[in-house]
């Protein structure tokens, strides 16, 4: 199938202020865009790109003092598959890892293990390792945790998500990285596009947070928040956890004056 996506953000600054934006879509999907990603600026400003620590693509500008809108659009081919599920995948011992998942082992900004870490073995240590073992926390997260925009807050860590029993789906997935982390399982954050594609549609659309977990030599989809498989998933950011990957982060205050976000089927594709 094929999936258009995009999204048009503006913001008023009272100054010249620096962004940076993670925006366009991860460049392990470069060879499935099908129409490349159109970008501009309303007024026009340069832009530069650079590739993160964590391999993603990062877009420098300055906004000006006002309103200035971000807008971008593409489409891209998708297996139209939902989410792989492998039920035999195993854990494996820290010193099997690869060298490059132990960042995604330890504690960062939104994901405190060292406050997790007993409520994390006492929850799922019993539980046999591997995929079965991760579900398990993606059954525990989603249960546990009440959706509600309303109550967003971008300051909200794992353990405080855990406590208040509230949050939005980036709290979702910081709860469930953490767990994971908290029992030797390698887990990343991931923002990115997720349309209503075999689902009922839900309004207003939005980027999606979910999670990536290390098992059996290879990184799988998580949801903790949806927590069933779905279709036509689209990486933008991957990273330990939202502070390393925010979609804007504006270099002095800022006000979000619009933000829409689209991500369909584009009819008779499947």
């Amino acid at each position: 199938m094929l999936i258009r996506y995009g999204y048009e953000i503006t913001l008023t600054c009272q100054q010249p202020t620096a962004l940076v934006c993670l925006l366009s879509v991860h460049e392990d999907r470069a060879a499935d865009i099908t129409v490349p990603e159109t970008t501009f600026t309303n007024p026009d400003v340069p832009v530069s790109t650079y590739r993160d620590l964590f391999g993603n693509r990062c877009r420098r500008l300055v906004a000006p003092a006002g309103d200035m809108t971000m807008w971008g659009d593409a489409t891209i081919r998708d297996s139209g598959q939902l989410d792989r599920v492998l039920l035999s995948a195993r854990e494996l011992a820290v010193w099997d890892l690869p060298d490059d998942c132990l960042v995604y082992l330890m504690g960062s900004r939104y994901c405190e293990t060292d406050r997790l870490s007993q409520i994390a073995w006492d929850l799922f240590g019993a539980i046999p390792p591997g995929w079965g073992r991760v579900q398990a926390i993606c059954d525990f997260v989603h249960n546990h945790i009440r959706f509600d925009y309303m109550q967003a807050r971008s300051t909200r860590t794992a353990f405080e998500t855990f406590s208040e029993r509230v949050g939005v789906c980036r709290d979702f997935a910081h709860l469930a990285v953490t767990f994971c982390r908290c029992l030797n399982i390698p887990a990343r954050y991931i923002n990115g596009h997720l349309g209503d594609i075999g689902v009922p549609v839900v309004d207003p659309m939005d980027f999606s947070a979910w999670m990536e977990v290390f098992l059996d030599g290879e990184w799988h989809t998580f949801d903790p928040r949806n927590n069933v498989p779905r279709i036509g998933r689209i990486v933008v950011a991957r990273g330990r956890d939202a502070a390393d990957i925010p979609l804007v982060n504006s270099f002095g205050p800022h006000v979000l004056k619009g933000f829409r976000v689209w991500t369909y089927e584009i009819a008779g594709t499947s």
